[in-house]
């Protein structure tokens, strides 16, 4: 049996990785595909679930927070920013310690995860609330990165984030010996519905697997994607998907698919 090295080893050949890019992991990626066979039964359809907690620091953020850190390290940085709700920060914070940068973190005050604060913390990070959302904290941070060449931004608007974040559907592929005909997917920032199109298209177009159908799902009260309009004050039990102006919501997803935004209430 071949030993697990995390995804910079394993997916090297489709990642921008050279000969000067760390060898990064805390052991990210491959989470099991499950089948979800209660429900594929009620519903006459095989149903699976990509268990993307058992990353990590607890969510698919390790995946692209991987190559963004080791980049960030290969180019001289001396530390990352985010601006987060909870999963971002926890899993920035965790791979600047390992890699020895420093974690600068952005939270809006009073809307994000309590447990993920917390991770982000005992790495390490340096935390910052401020009046205000998410998007403001966002548009801080950009600001930050592009005044201070030693900050490297690790929000889903680095390139790297999405780069690494597609291997989960070059999982899913590996495991189903071909891509499904529909990924469901809850959308914030919409940048992992996007890195998830891009695996797909990748995988197709080098191994001939088929591109499913992508279906997006968002809260009513951050709904920016299905009303077509930024959502100034989003409002949402679910602190992860509580953005108003998504960050990827014009990218190359919006123009090659035939994307099915649709809102929960």
């Amino acid at each position: 049996m071949t030993e697990y090295k995390g995804l910079l080893d394993k997916y090297q050949a489709f990642l921008p990785v050279t000969d000067d890019t760390p060898n990064l992991t805390l052991y990210e990626g491959n989470t099991p595909l499950i089948p979800l066979e209660t429900l594929s039964k009620e519903l006459g359809v095989k149903l699976y679930g990509k268990f993307e907690g058992l990353n990590p620091t607890g969510s698919f953020k390790d995946r692209g927070m991987v190559l963004a850190v080791a980049k960030a390290k290969e180019r001289g940085a001396h530390s990352v920013i985010c601006a987060s709700t909870g999963n971002t920060s926890a899993s920035a914070a965790a791979y600047a310690a390992r890699m020895g940068l420093n974690a600068i973190v952005l939270i809006p005050d009073g809307k994000i995860a309590l447990g993920k604060l917390s991770q982000s913390m005992m790495y390490g990070a340096d935390t910052v609330a401020i009046d205000g959302n998410f998007d403001e904290a966002l548009e801080l941070v950009i600001k930050i990165a592009e005044e201070d060449d030693g900050i490297a931004l690790v929000n889903s608007i680095n390139p790297y984030r999405i780069e690494c974040q597609k291997t989960a559907a070059f999982e899913i592929v590996d495991t189903l010996k071909d891509a499904p005909d529909i990924l469901s997917i809850p959308v914030g920032n919409a940048g992992n519905i996007t890195a998830y199109w891009k695996g797909f298209k990748e995988y197709n177009e080098v191994k001939g697997s088929k591109l499913p159908k992508m279906f997006g799902f968002e809260a009513e009260g951050a709904a920016a994607i299905v009303r077509d309009e930024v959502i100034k004050n989003p409002e949402t039990i679910g602190t992860a998907i509580r953005i108003g102006n998504p960050a990827s919501w014009k990218g190359r997803l919006m123009r090659e698919t035939n994307l099915m935004a649709l809102l929960i209430q």
